[in-house]
């Protein structure tokens, strides 16, 4: 399991857009809940990794960073900017085809 994480690593701001792009807006625990939920819990995210990339993709201008106070807490939620729908669009089609690249090499048949 911990050789996957470090392949899942690279993805990492492509899954988060991408949850995004398909929540509307979101906060962190939720992020992490849903990446177990869509991998049957085969990839978990820890907060170590997950607030850095959102911080990050916020730095860039990708996400938009909304506080609401929920249960007398304030919660922050994310949702992409503009530009992060657009950078979502790009990263989707890179992975899509860093994942036929991979498909076509674990696939290959030496003859």
């Amino acid at each position: 399991m911990k050789k996957q994480q470090q392949l899942y690593k690279g993805s990492l701001n492509a899954i988060i857009m991408k949850l995004l792009d398909q929540n509307g807006r979101m906060y962190g625990y939720e992020i992490t809940q849903k990446v177990k939920e869509v991998t049957e819990g085969e990839m978990s995210l820890t907060e170590g990794a997950l607030y850095p990339a959102l911080h990050k993709l916020e730095a860039d201008g990708f996400l938009d960073v909304e506080l609401e106070r929920v249960d007398g807490r304030v919660r922050k939620y994310y949702k992409l900017t503009e530009s992060g729908i657009k950078e979502t669009t790009t990263k989707m089609e890179e992975l899509e085809s860093f994942i036929r690249n991979m498909q076509n090499i674990v696939n290959l048949k030496l003859t």
